[in-house]
């Protein structure tokens, strides 16, 4: 998926090649914000201007602007890599939970910091 970022918020971008337009949205919200444009310079603009105007729409209403998650995931993986993830979690001295949050918020920390 391409995607843009701006503010820390990121847009899904698309193309229709039947319209001859790139659109997308504002991921992660409480919300939905669409964005669009004829050309990378107009996407952009218009997705910095869908993203400013979103966040003065919720202050002005007292909104929380951003999407509440409940700090649960349920991953699902092959037999073969679940046993390899426990013998490294037993390796590094942690449980196969603290192992794999571990690993999330480092590969999360590298990624959101590019």
């Amino acid at each position: 998926m391409n995607t843009m970022t701006y503010k820390g918020y990121l847009g899904s971008v698309a193309y229709s090649e039947k319209d001859q337009v790139f659109f997308g949205k504002v991921e992660g919200i409480n919300g939905l914000v669409n964005f669009e444009g004829e050309s990378v310079k107009e996407l952009t603009e218009a997705f910095h201007e869908a993203v400013d105007d979103y966040l003065t729409y919720c202050d002005e209403e007292g909104i929380e602007p951003d999407k509440s998650y409940t700090g649960i995931l349920n991953v699902r993986l092959t037999p073969v890599i679940h046993r390899q993830i426990a013998l490294l979690a037993k390796q590094a001295g942690l449980s196969l939970n603290g192992y794999i949050k571990q690993t999330l918020e480092e590969k999360a920390k590298t990624e959101m910091a590019l």
